[in-house]
């Protein structure tokens, strides 16, 4: 599974969507997608890069491509 497919499989598992609805999706964007959601999330994308978030980043997380711009940081590149 390449780094995209990853990503992606974090917020289908955790918010019940489909590949076609991760674009433009933001925080809330989904029912799922509330605090408790965005939590189940973060842990998702860090298991599967095998990463921890500082605290800073799981608040500036608010969309599905500002996961990605914040990835970098961590020597993530989801293409």
């Amino acid at each position: 599974m390449n780094n995209k497919e990853k990503y992606n499989n974090a917020f289908i598992v955790s918010f019940d969507v489909t590949e076609d609805q991760l674009a433009g999706l933001e925080y809330q964007g989904v029912p799922a997608w509330d605090s408790v959601g965005h939590m189940g999330l973060i842990s998702e994308i860090e298991d599967a890069f095998d990463i921890q978030f500082e605290t800073d980043d799981i608040v500036d997380f608010n969309s599905y491509e500002k996961g990605i711009e914040l990835l970098k940081k961590y020597d993530v590149t989801v293409e």
